[in-house]
């Protein structure tokens, strides 16, 4: 099993346009400067790809879909499932059209009711009969879920988890890799799910100042040390953290994710 970083911020991404009209002065940490000539601190947003075989699962659909995989040259995608239905997680549907092609059935996107409402509702046309074909539009089966299912002989497990109002968000497990990329808590039913991981990812807003609907490094790092899994990856990064500089702040099995980064096990 291959996890591909595709995407690793925030909603805003790095470098930020906030900091970009303001002539990067008010950047931080200057980590949006760094970016234009440092690609481990550029951050499109957050989305993996799972490769289980020759089978390729895709983790959210984020604005920069079309960017990440031109940039990592994705071939396929067999599967999809959505964490929750924000801007930033399902923005870019529309590109995956070029999946979605016949001959061969609908492309199969798995999520909460509340998420695969929160797509059908965003992308209304999608789902239109009378829509006019035009230029092409996906190709896709909604599949709202509430427990495990087998995915291409890998079992998925849905983690729920409390974020700001996103109703029905979840993180997964994917065999022994776990994907949390929003989240502010959890319930310890749900914590449980997460012991025996080889690779745990979950999100990691900023390093100081207390957010509302998302983790900040020491409590992402609390969390990943109850649940001990072998490896921990932090991604949903804004720009207040240096991939480099702050790393010395993590245990030895703790990394900070960036696009185009590559986990095998």
């Amino acid at each position: 099993m291959t996890v591909t970083f595709l995407g690793t911020g925030t909603s805003h991404g790095v470098p930020c346009i906030d900091c970009m009209v303001n002539n990067y002065e008010r950047c931080p940490k200057d980590i949006c400067r760094k970016s234009i000539t440092n690609p481990k601190h550029r951050r499109t947003r957050c989305s993996i790809l799972v490769e289980c075989g020759e089978k390729r699962i895709l983790v959210d659909v984020s604005p920069d879909f079309r960017e990440q995989v031109l940039r990592q040259r994705v071939l396929s995608i067999d599967a999809v499932l959505i964490t929750h239905e924000h801007a930033d997680h399902i923005g870019g549907i529309p590109d995956i059209r070029s999946y979605t092609k016949e001959p061969g059935p609908a492309l199969p996107m798995y999520g909460s009711v509340d998420s695969m409402n929160g797509v059908r509702g965003s992308f209304g046309y999608i789902f239109d009969p009378d829509t006019v074909v035009g230029g092409g539009i996906p190709r896709i089966a909604l599949n709202g879920i509430d427990g495990p299912f087998n995915l291409f002989g890998t079992l998925v497990t849905p983690i729920r988890v409390t974020h700001g109002g996103a109703q029905g968000c979840f993180g997964y497990r994917i065999g022994s890799i776990a994907y949390i990329p929003d989240m502010k808590t959890i319930a310890e039913s749900e914590e449980a799910k997460l012991h025996g991981l080889d690779v745990l990812i979950v999100n990691c807003l900023r390093i100081e100042r207390e957010h509302s609907t998302h983790l900040l490094l020491s409590q992402s790092m609390a969390l990943a040390r109850r649940v001990a899994p072998k490896k921990c990856v932090f991604v949903h990064m804004c720009h207040d953290i240096d991939y480099e500089a702050d790393s010395s702040l993590l245990d030895a099995w703790m990394m900070f994710g960036f696009d185009g980064l590559q986990v095998s096990i």
